[in-house]
């Protein structure tokens, strides 16, 4: 059983993930000039772009709901540490390009360092309350 200090976190990591992956799933989908560059810039545009914002649009609503939360969290952190990866190797911790005047200023890495971080709280304060005889997850059997 969490705390009320622990549940007050919990919801503020879920809300704060959700919040964030919302935001940036309306620019993928809308096809902004900025996510087509970084998408166009890692060879992954426009299936990338996309197939990343269906993840994070399924991972932010599963967020908002608490049987469905570790699930939200366990895609969102999958999906953010591929896109830590990516900053970090082909990217750059800033955004750049002359042409459309972009400097992110690194805002776009801090972001998805938030929203992992916020998915690895939920993981941990959930972790006591995943029922493993659920339909969702499964009934495991000991041998």
């Amino acid at each position: 059983m969490t705390t009320k200090k622990q549940n007050a976190i919990l919801w503020a990591s879920q809300v704060t993930a959700s919040v964030i992956l919302l935001q940036v799933v309306v620019l993928k989908l809308l096809a902004v000039p900025e996510a087509v560059f970084l998408f166009d810039k890692l060879g992954l545009e426009p299936a990338g772009r996309i197939g990343s914002g269906a993840l994070e649009l399924i991972a932010a609503i599963c967020l908002l709901s608490s049987r469905l939360s570790v699930i939200g969290a366990l895609i969102s952190l999958s999906v953010m540490l591929a896109a830590i990866y990516a900053h970090i190797t082909k990217l750059g911790i800033v955004l750049m390009d002359s042409q459309l005047q972009l400097n992110d200023g690194g805002s776009l890495f801090a972001l998805s360092v938030t929203v992992a971080v916020c998915s690895v709280i939920t993981i941990i304060l959930r972790k006591k309350v995943i029922d493993f005889s659920s339909p969702i997850v499964g009934k495991q059997k000991l041998a």
